[in-house]
Parts: C-alpha cells; structure tokens; sequence
C-alpha cells in the first residue's frame, strides 16, 4: 500500500501546478492529522475489514497527498464519481465517516420504550384472547402500533412467537461421565485402535408413489402426489468410522440382540485384528442384554461406550443417516423391499468410494457450558412461575 501510495504521491507532484480548478465545482481537499493516518492504516492493515472501508481509506490517505481524483481512480481501479464522492465526504465529515451515510427514509414513528413494550410482551406474555402465542395484529391491538410495525421489530430483534422447537434434557444419572467419556474417544482416539460409532435406522419403509413423478422444469420444482403405497419395512444397522468416515452396513427383517450380535461379527471380520475396536451407541435394550455381553467377553478387543439418554446427537453416525434420508430415502421409490435394501446398500457403497468424516470439536467442558447458556433461562423462568 505504501508503494501505491508513493507512486501515485510521486505523479501529483509531477502535475502539481499545471492542473487547474475548471467549471463551478468546489475543489475539496482532505487534510489528515497523525491520528486519523494512523486509524486509516489500521483500517487497511485488519483482514476482517470490508473491501469498500479498505478502498475508502486507501482514497483519503492518496487524497491528503494531493494526488489527482483521476490518478486514485487508477491506481484503485474505481470511477472518477466513486473517488469525488468520497474525497468529498471525508473534506466535509472527517475519515470516521468510512461507513455508509443513513439510507433516506421517513424518520421512525416509535420511540426505543415503545419498543422495549413490544418486546417484552412478545417474550412475557401471552394473549388475551387465551392463544397460545401472539400474531401482528393481536400484538398490534394491544401496543397500539400497526401489524406492520410490529412484523419489523420482531424481523429485527429475531423473534418468531409462531415458531416452536423441542428439546429434552437428559435424565441420565451418568451423564457428565457419559459425556467426558465419547466427547473424550472422539478428541484423542486411543492408538492402535478404530472408533465406530453405531446405531440402528429401524421401520425403513418401501415406499412407492400412486403417480408417477413430474419431473423438474425451469421455475417449477420437482412435484410428487402426498399419496404413496407402503410395500414393506427393513432395518439398517450402521457403523461410522469416526477417523475415515467410512461407514459398514447391514440390511435386517428385524432389530433384536441377535440381529445386532450379527452387526458386531460382521465389524469384526472387517477391522483388522490388530486394532481395538471401541464402539459408540445408545442405550437401547437390544446392546445390554445378556447374550451381548457374553459376546463381548469372547471379543475382548471391542469396548462400549454408552452415550447419554436422551443424547443422540452424541452418536455421529446420526449425521450419516441423516445424509442419507435427505440425500436417497426422501425421493426414493422402492416397489419391494428388496428393491429398498439394494438401494441403501448402493448408496452406502457410493458414499464409501468418498467418505466425508464428521469432525467432533467441542470438549465436554465446551458442551457442559454450552447447555449452562441454554437451559439457566429455562430454569430461571420456571422458577419464577413456581415462586408466582
């Protein structure tokens, strides 16, 4: 920047005195003091600054040396009108106006409490009418504002009274332990050994359309009937290589202990010998029974780790079946079970010639502090209501 701007510093020298002010159009010159080169250097040197803040103080730093409005245009690559016009702004207001001016627009009508109201009611209250939860024109006819007005403070402060999402908390007495011990395997793996986290897709259904599929044309998507014919069920059992992202797959009728006994012979005659095989998954009663663990006795190299309950979202290999019901199941259209099985089956063998692990980030300290954030206001409201 510095070069650019000797350069060009170097060539208003060289014209100094031969161009003269024509027509009626003020000439305004930008003086900069110390500080304000300094601001503006900064503004230059920071990598999250915008491109127009950097361009914009790039044009006052060649501008306080007196470089010709046509020169800056060059050497930034911009129009003569962008460079007059901000030459202009920075001789009228100073270098700190390097954001843009207010857009032009009738003056708000609603003061910062009136706001405020609005707010508090939408995040407090409810109805009186005895709704659940609040519309623009209920909000309206009780703040005394226009539905319109109330549709942009909820757009700007992100509120959306109509809008409901589920969460539950785990009841699990083990939970921190469960937490630090997958949020631990996935962080720092064990050596000599592969993590795999399986779980079970159950009630996987053949579906076929009663019509045939309009295909996608420009400006009209993909259309289907909502009337489909069911032609069976199946089960896929999953497990994800956390390291690779490759995933192993079975096909089942049903999904008990033997089927899942099953599954773990078929990971064992996959993963060489050589390697531990510690295994991820859920708390369902077909991994804790009796033949299961007498199967993990006569294969010491594997070891279970539980998740927490109510804690699916610990189990990567959820991410996978996602991928795969967005991406295959919810298009598909499978006239036999069989026909179905083939399908996941190939895809699976798709995904496995470019697998795409999923990277674990967050230690259980992270996680603990994260759901602290999320569920202190629950706790907080519920015990307001109580003590009410």
């Amino acid at each position: 920047m510095a070069k650019q701007i000797s350069k060009a510093t170097q060539a208003a020298k060289d014209s100094q005195g031969t161009k003269k002010r024509t027509g009626r159009r003020p000439t305004y010159v930008v003086t900069l003091s110390d500080e304000d080169k300094e601001f503006l250097t900064s503004v230059i040197a920071k990598r999250s600054a915008p491109a127009v803040q950097v361009t914009r103080a790039k044009i006052a730093l060649l501008a306080n040396e007196h470089v010709r409005l046509r020169d800056i245009a060059d050497e930034l690559d911009i129009s003569n009108f962008t460079v007059s016009k901000w030459v202009r702004r920075f001789a009228l207001y100073g270098v700190k106006s390097l954001g843009d001016a207010p857009r032009p627009g009738v003056p708000r009508t609603h003061g910062d409490d009136k706001i405020a109201e609005i707010i508090k009611l939408t995040t407090t209250t409810t109805p009186p009418d005895t709704s659940t939860h609040w519309s623009t024109n209920t909000m309206a006819a009780l703040a005394g504002v226009s539905p319109s007005t109330v549709g942009r403070i909820w757009r700007t402060f992100g509120l959306k009274p109509h809008m409901v999402e589920s969460f539950t908390i785990s009841n699990d007495p083990e939970f921190t332990e469960k937490v630090r011990d997958v949020a631990g395997i996935y962080l720092n793996p064990p050596e000599a050994a592969i993590v795999l986290c399986v779980d079970e897709k159950t009630q996987i259904q053949a579906l076929n359309r009663t019509q045939p599929m309009l295909p996608m044309v420009p400006g009209v998507p993909l259309r289907r009937t909502t009337e489909y014919k069911r032609n069976g069920i199946s089960n896929l059992y999953a497990a994800l290589d956390v390291a690779s992202g490759k995933v192993i797959t079975k096909m089942t009728v049903a999904h008990r202990a033997i089927e899942f006994i099953e599954f773990l012979e078929l990971i064992d005659r996959q993963v060489p010998k050589e390697l531990g095989v510690h295994v991820v998954l859920d708390n369902y009663a077909a991994h804790k029974t009796e033949s299961v663990r007498t199967w993990l006795l006569a294969h010491p190299r594997f070891e279970f780790h539980f998740t927490p309950t109510y804690s699916s979202w610990m189990n990567q290999v959820e991410r996978w079946f996602s991928a795969l019901t967005t991406k295959y199941l919810q298009r598909s259209v499978h006239h036999t079970v069989t026909e179905l099985n083939r399908g996941i089956t190939k895809w699976a063998k798709a995904w496995n010639e470019n697998p795409k692990p999923f990277i674990w980030t967050k230690s259980a300290d992270e996680i603990f502090a994260s759901m602290r954030k999320y569920l202190e206001p629950i706790v907080m409201n519920g015990t307001s209501e109580e003590g009410h």
